[in-house]
């Protein structure tokens, strides 16, 4: 299905879809900013060869487990379709929450509202988790997680840019009538 209707939206519609992928950037970016500063201690812990083997560990995979596959082949190209369809299809309720819509949280399939809540449950509690690790540990794991999230980041404007500025941009938005 292609979400780049020629039906618009309107203002409503381009307001809900900038306040999406603005509020997405948003929480990418607190996360981002909150994960610095254990990452900047890094430099100042001595490192023995198996934290140097964990640091490299850790990049790699969530490099390519989180920022590729991740955000990248999934989440992104999902949420700027969700945006695009919130251009065209707007709602008060859709608008307000649109970072969420964009989420998945909310008039999405069964599955995508399970992936949305799962995924989401999952990360807060490996957050809560991760802050138990003293250093350098919990910045090995940070720097990982960062380098996802940077990737998610870019990513999400990418496929963003894509979705409003390309032609039909062919990326279900996994709405109920999708």
């Amino acid at each position: 299905m292609t979400t780049g209707s020629a039906r618009g939206g309107g203002l409503l519609g381009l307001i809900g879809a900038i306040w999406g992928v603005a509020g997405l950037s948003l929480v990418l970016g607190r996360g981002l900013f909150s994960l610095m500063p254990y990452v900047a201690e890094l430099p100042e812990s001595s490192f023995s060869r198996l934290h140097w083997a964990a640091l490299a560990a850790s990049l790699l995979f969530m490099d390519y487990a989180e920022g590729y596959k991740g955000f990248h082949l999934k989440f992104s190209p999902r949420a700027a379709a969700r945006a695009l369809y919130l251009r065209n299809n707007p709602t008060v309720v859709r608008v307000v929450f649109a970072p969420f819509f964009c989420i998945g949280f909310f008039h999405a399939t069964r599955k995508r509202k399970i992936v949305a809540y799962s995924l989401t449950t999952m990360i807060i509690l490996l957050i809560v988790s991760v802050r138990s690790l003293p250093q350098p540990w919990r910045g090995i794991v940070d720097a990982g997680v960062l380098l996802g999230l940077g990737w998610g980041l870019v990513s999400v404007w990418i496929f963003a840019a894509k979705a409003f500025f390309g032609k039909n941009y062919a990326v279900s938005p996994e709405t109920p009538e999708a």
